[in-house]
Order: structure tokens, then sequence, then C-alpha cells
């Protein structure tokens, strides 16, 4: 499952799909790093029958060792999406406030949990607004599903696996956080600045813009010179592992449907202070 149509769906296309007799649940997943809430924003108007699903409180599990965005409880996370109506093999479109971060975490933890019909709306909210489609402020009354979460249907790396990754000449860890931060020159969130040994940074802004991605065919030239070549394994980090599984995304758009997600990310590295920091810019590949 790593072809466009399959991965992202534009807003005219979602619009038609929603006029059919069993039409693709949708979940709006808005969310931001600082600032109000995402719920907000779902109350004061929405895509047509979406269900709001909280990324920090029922796509993750509680911050702590394993980051600020940990892979969340299965059980938790299957009652979650199930009150959100999701259903086994149903089709699912999730979508954000159109930088395409949380709606790309929110797919990489459908697919993972075993749910492979799941997309995400090119562009988000603003887009589907920009295109003159109908906004809704009625609270949804989904109809409860019955999805089964089976954890570990996309790769993930816990800090060694990733270490080693980075370690490794024939493999790649993308860096996805903006070049300062990746330099250790200033860390804004995290108490350490710097990052994984060996890693590669390739800041998100190089691969995507404002939530919309280029041609595969873009993609697989970007990644090349960061040093994705081949089949050789690669994985990404961010801060947290929401930008990353944006990362994860891309590759897949790239035909890279094996990248893994550091899902703990620089959050849960630097949470063990044993742990290696390298700062400044690594040497090319």
């Amino acid at each position: 499952m790593s072809g466009i149509a399959e991965l992202l769906v534009e807003p005219d296309r979602l619009a038609a799909e929603l006029d059919r007799a069993d039409p693709p649940v949708l979940l709006d997943v808005r969310w931001r790093l600082t600032g109000p809430p995402g719920r907000d924003d779902h109350a004061a108007g929405h895509l047509p029958g979406a269900v709001f699903v909280d990324l920090d409180t029922e796509l993750c599990g509680r911050p702590g060792a394993a980051g600020r965005h940990p892979l969340p409880d299965p059980a938790a996370l299957q009652a979650a999406l199930r009150a959100a109506g999701v259903r086994a093999g149903h089709p699912v479109v999730v979508y954000d406030g159109g930088d395409g971060m949380s709606a790309a975490r929110a797919w990489w933890t459908l697919r993972w949990a075993g749910h492979r019909p799941v997309r995400v709306l090119h562009g988000g909210f603003p887009a589907w607004v920009a295109a003159g489609l109908p906004v809704d402020t009625a609270p949804p009354a989904p109809t409860p599903g019955d999805v089964t979460v089976t954890p570990g249907a996309l790769p993930v790396l816990d800090a060694g696996q990733a270490a080693r990754l980075a370690a490794a000449e024939d493999a790649v860890l993308l860096d996805v956080r903006a070049a300062p931060r990746y330099r250790g020159e200033n860390e804004p969130v995290d108490p350490v600045a710097g990052h994984v040994p060996g890693a590669v940074n390739l800041p998100a802004p190089e691969y995507v813009t404002q939530g919309r991605f280029p041609t595969a065919e873009a993609l697989r030239a970007r990644f090349a010179e960061a040093g994705v070549r081949g089949d050789a394994p690669v994985g990404a980090y961010c801060g947290s592992g929401v930008t990353a599984a944006q990362a994860v995304l891309a590759l897949h758009l790239a035909g890279r449907p094996d990248a893994a997600l550091y899902v703990g990310s620089w959050s849960g590295w630097v949470a063990d202070p044993d742990r290696p920091v390298a700062i400044g810019d690594a040497a090319g590949r």
C-alpha cells in the first residue's frame, strides 16, 4: 500500500466518496505543539461527520522515558478508535490543520495498529475549505466500530536500534528537525540539544511544503541526496515522533514502505543521560 492514491486523498475526491452509501470514517486530528487544543477547532467547524480524536491522549501513550509521544496502549487505542466509529477493513481518512504532521502520525498509528485502509486528506482542513466544500458544527454521533488493534504492522525503532541504524554505513537514520536543533544550537522543547550520533539531517520543509507533498520522483530524488538509496535500511526521528511520522509517510510515497519510525525520537533519546549526544554538522554521506 504505497501508491499515492492509497495514501493521500484530495478534497474533491473525498467529497465524492462522502456522498456514497457507505462513506469513509473521518477523523479530525487537529493538534498544536503549543496553543489551544484541536478540540476547539473541531467544535468551531469540521468536515461533515468527522469525529475528533486527540493525538496526545488517544493516539499516543503518556509522556515519559519513552518520549513525549510514545506508542499508545493497544487496548486504549482500540477503545478510542471504536468510539470514533472505526470498523474493521473500512476506509478511514484523517485530517489536520494543514501542516500534515498530526494527520501523518494518525495515519502511521492506524497502520501500525494493523488498519491498512487509511489515507491523509492532502492539505488538511484548509484545503477542504479552500475548495468551497461544506463545514459542519454539529457534534458527530458515530456508530461504534469493531476495529481490532494488532500492533506491529509498521516497523518501529527503539533507542538501541536507532543508534545501530545511525552508525551503519549501509543505512540512514534521518533527523527531520530544523537544522539549528540538529546541530545543537538551540533546543526549544527538550532538555538537551544535539542529535543522535551518525544521524543525517533532512529538515521536513525540504520534502513537504505546508502539508503538501511533491511527486514520488521528487521525493525519491531528495531522499537519495540524503543517502536513502536502493533498499538500504532507513528510519526517521524528530522531537517526539510526530514530524518523523510525516517523513515515514513521504518515504512510503517514494516507494519505501519499509521505513521505520523511531517513536521516542529525541525526547526519548535524551531521557537517558548515558546516551551519547552529537553537536554540529555530521559528515555527509
